[in-house]
């Protein structure tokens, strides 16, 4: 099989070239590790040396620094936004969900950094946000309310990324569910070992510096 395969699902007529170009554009832009390159920044050392390792929002927040976790968050789901909203306006919209599944695709595998960034939660969100604010609302309301009664981040995603593409396939826009679902997939392999840990209790609460 074709490794632009999976790229010619989200289109009727399977025409590559544009999708290419998105899916470089999205991959570079997600790629940008702003975890490591903020608090690097504020003097914090390599934000891959403590907690879960990972680049992203939750692990900065493991600093003790609420602020560059905050900028770590926004700055990781505009990234994805503005993969999509690039895209969009220079190819068009299956480009735009190319250019979202590269980007959110760059951020937990970037190869700046051996490929080896963060889970994808933020920019999962962020590309939500500019394809569809709909889903991206349900993404937030249910992370929202998991994370406020059960205090797990993990568990606030998981439960979140199932959700979603279960509503996109509702809804019926065909190449928005497979992009979605794809994501959901990703994001649920990277949290493989935090479902261990939930099944056996010893996940780590918000804001724990383990």
């Amino acid at each position: 099989m074709s490794l632009l395969s999976p790229l010619a699902l989200l289109t009727d007529n399977g025409s590559w070239q544009p999708h290419a170009v998105a899916a470089l554009l999205g991959y570079l832009l997600g790629s940008i590790p702003f975890g490591l390159l903020l608090t690097r920044a504020a003097g914090l050392g390599d934000i891959r040396s403590i907690g879960s390792g990972n680049i992203g929002a939750t692990n900065v927040l493991r600093t003790g620094n609420k602020k560059l976790a905050a900028a770590t968050l926004l700055l990781d789901a505009a990234k994805g936004a503005a993969a999509v909203l690039i895209a969009r306006a220079w190819l068009g919209e299956t480009a735009a969900m190319v250019a979202g599944l590269a980007a959110f695709l760059g951020h937990i595998y970037p190869v700046w950094l051996g490929f080896k960034g963060g889970k994808g939660v933020a920019t999962y969100l962020g590309v939500l946000i500019a394809l569809a604010w709909q889903l991206a609302l349900l993404f937030a309301v249910l992370w929202l309310a998991v994370a406020k009664v059960g205090k797990i981040s993990s568990l606030a995603a998981i439960v979140a990324t199932i959700a979603v593409p279960v509503a996109a396939w509702i809804w019926g826009e065909r190449a928005l569910a497979i992009t979605v679902t794809l994501m959901s997939i990703v994001v649920l392999i990277k949290h493989r070992a935090n479902i261990e840990r939930l099944m056996a209790g010893e996940e780590p609460r918000i804001g724990s510096k383990t």
